[in-house]
């Protein structure tokens, strides 16, 4: 699984082909993001998390996604702006793809089939189908900022939903065996 992750093609924001090789042998916190998200505020502790453990071997990779009810309209340059200016996010994004569905980016189909089950997605679900908004089953994405922990050797070895925040003790966890583990 690892070779395939690190090799899937993307394109970072600015649109330069790249791909998840360039973060060989760091830990990667993979989040679907979205600017005008009830979450976004989350760009926050992301972005804190990052600048406090990116020298332990922590890297952050946002994927703008408008994927659930169109809170990413914004063009890959105005996403941008808005993470640099409202969050002073430091850490990679990468262009806009799409994370559910037929035509949901390879990269999270992989991260998807790789670790289907999600990690305290039981209250998100309520909260959202509570509202009438139609969500779907696993292994698909619940909504924006799901985020996937992989290892530093490319493997999938946790996920958690969208309501739980970079500071969560389940996430801080996740992270701390990743980083520890040789």
């Amino acid at each position: 699984m690892a070779e395939q992750l690190y090799d899937i093609p993307l394109k970072s924001l600015d649109g330069k082909p790249t791909t998840l090789r360039e973060h060989e042998g760091e830990v990667m916190l993979v989040v679907n993001v979205a600017s005008k998200c009830g979450l976004t505020p989350q760009y926050e502790g992301l972005q804190k998390l990052y600048s406090e453990r990116k020298g332990e071997g922590l890297v952050v990779l946002g994927f703008p996604a408008n994927d659930f009810r169109g809170q990413e309209p914004g063009s890959n340059e105005e996403i941008a702006e808005f993470c640099s200016t409202n969050y002073g996010v430091e850490f990679p994004m990468y262009e806009k793809i799409t994370v559910t569905g037929p035509q949901k980016h390879a990269l999270y189909s992989a991260l998807t089939q790789a670790q289907p089950k999600v990690e305290g997605d039981e209250a998100m679900r309520a909260r959202l189908t509570s509202r009438g908004i139609d969500v779907g089953q696993p292994p698909e994405l619940l909504w924006n900022f799901e985020k996937f922990v992989v290892d530093r050797k490319g493997d999938v070895v946790a996920r958690f939903a969208p309501d739980v925040p970079a500071d969560d003790p389940r996430l801080k966890k996740a992270l701390d065996t990743a980083l520890t583990a040789t």
